[in-house]
């Protein structure tokens, strides 16, 4: 009973935390406004032909959704097919992110669920209402954004008009979308992270996986680097690229974008 009622006083505090904060939003409308495009895809389909549950990844999502509104920006959610979009199992276990994250997770999504319910179709975007697009991470995007046309679509719109294009952990997958009518993709050359190979061996999903991100952004030309340690928090920041490594750099990747917002 004690968790139960942790669990809903909880709810109710991040209920009137997300309120409010849409609140400073309507007040505000001159703020920065930025777009966090979430995959639609609630399995991926393994070498093998099978499925494996997922989605995106919750703390990729919830850390970088609330460094955002905590900063009194304005924030809309993206999907293809205005899908709402799937939380990885996984990422919401108490025994992969620990009984307090899990709690706090389930709870900042339950205060968000109308908003998520409702995104925003991805074919829909205009980057200049927007001041910044990112894009979590999750296998999902290696499931459905690294082949969207609309995702491609978004991506060089914000480049060409310089606005911050983020992305943590496998989100980075959307970028593979990014390829012209004459095969030139949009970020050869650009310094990127993203999940390592390293850690998708070490996470368990490498060997059954049809391609590795992080050997993929090399085969496309990206000059990717990861961090010495598996799991640690690691930024690149490359002009208006600003990428995290993992779920651990997900509010580093954030703050990295408020503060070069700020500078504008």
């Amino acid at each position: 009973m004690k968790n139960l009622f942790s669990i809903k006083h909880l709810t109710l505090l991040l209920s009137i935390f997300v309120a409010s904060v849409n609140a400073f939003a309507q007040q505000n409308k001159g703020t920065k406004r930025v777009l966090i495009v979430l995959s639609a895809a609630d399995t991926w389909t393994r070498a093998d032909g099978s499925k494996y549950p997922t989605g995106y990844w919750t703390e990729e999502f919830v850390d970088v959704h609330k460094e955002f509104a905590e900063a009194g920006y304005t924030v809309d959610i993206a999907t293809p097919g205005a899908k709402k979009p799937t939380a990885d199992p996984k990422s919401l276990e108490a025994k992969t992110v620990g009984a307090e994250k899990a709690v706090f997770f389930k709870s900042y999504l339950e205060a968000l669920n109308k908003t998520l319910s409702n995104p925003i179709p991805l074919s829909n975007v205009e980057m200049k209402d927007y001041d910044a697009v990112i894009i979590p991470g999750g296998h999902g995007p290696v499931e459905d954004l690294y082949k969207d046309a609309d995702m491609g679509k978004v991506l060089f719109a914000a480049d060409n008009s310089k606005k911050i294009i983020g992305a943590v952990c496998h989100g980075q997958a959307a970028f593979l979308s990014a390829v012209d009518s004459k095969g030139n993709w949009l970020f050869k050359g650009r310094k990127m992270t993203s999940f390592s190979d390293a850690e998708e061996i070490e996470f368990g999903t490498a060997d059954n996986a049809p391609w590795l991100l992080a050997s993929t952004l090399r085969k496309y030309g990206a000059n990717y680097t990861c961090g010495a340690k598996n799991w640690g928090d690691y930024i690149m920041v490359d002009g208006n690229l600003i990428t995290g490594q993992n779920p651990a750099s997900s509010i580093s990747m954030a703050k990295a974008i408020i503060e070069t917002l700020q500078q504008k």
